[in-house]
């Protein structure tokens, strides 16, 4: 991890951005650590982009569970667990502006495809984002995340050219595994938590994505529970 060291004589805390990114790194870890493949080449995190992130984003879920919280969210010099009311306004704040969040990033998503579908570079590639911008209706009070002069992942190689939709559609795939979790009443539930630790943790590039996340979730993930963690429905 890259955590701020203390000042001297005051506690280590995390913040709950921190703490979120300790819980993703921490599934990339379980992803390895639980791996049962016998091949090097197809164990552990040597799978699909896309799917590479579903461990690691689906772990970030039970940071904000009850139990969790409970758990670990407490007062340094009390041991006073959060507030009820605050835990809400934490969950609030994590949708705030997230339609404008989901427009920027689709547009550069989009953007990304769009040159990768040239047989021929364009001459301009400014020119060419503002024809695509305008051609997909992006409203004039938003921005791409990337501007396509600093977009380093459109060209940078290492498996994001014309990838740069993985991010979100990993997201697609954290959302609908965690609300299994939601439909057992029970983030913890034990049946859903040994489909999840067979078909995803520890299951590799053994079969397909969609014959691994079809076993686990019984069908093909749905977009759904992403619109409803974003709170766009």
């Amino acid at each position: 991890m890259n955590f701020a060291r203390p000042a001297d004589g005051r506690p280590a805390l995390l913040s709950l951005d921190e703490a979120k990114t300790l819980f993703h790194e921490f599934g990339h870890a379980l992803h390895g650590m639980l791996s049962a493949v016998v091949w090097p080449s197809l164990a552990g995190t040597a799978v699909a982009r896309d799917f590479v992130e579903l461990p690691s984003q689906l772990f970030e879920h039970w940071l904000t569970t009850p139990q969790v919280l409970a758990a670990h969210a407490r007062r340094q010099d009390t041991g006073e667990s959060m507030p009820a009311a605050l835990i809400d306004k934490l969950k609030a704040a994590q949708t705030f502006d997230s339609g404008f969040a989901t427009v920027e990033f689709a547009a550069s998503a989009l953007v990304d495809m769009a040159f990768h579908r040239q047989t021929d570079p364009p001459a301009d590639v400014v020119a060419f984002e503002k024809s695509t911008l305008d051609g997909l209706g992006m409203p004039a009070s938003i921005a791409m995340r990337h501007r396509t002069p600093h977009f380093a992942h459109a060209f940078a190689g290492e498996g994001y050219s014309a990838g740069y939709y993985s991010y979100m559609w990993s997201e697609v795939l954290d959302a609908d595994a965690f609300a299994a979790f939601g439909e057992a009443n029970d983030h913890f539930d034990v049946e859903t938590a040994g489909r999840l630790a067979r078909y995803i943790y520890s299951a590799g590039d053994s079969a397909s994505p969609e014959e691994l996340y079809t076993a686990f979730r019984g069908r093909l993930p749905e977009p759904g529970a992403m619109m409803e963690k974003r709170g766009l429905i």
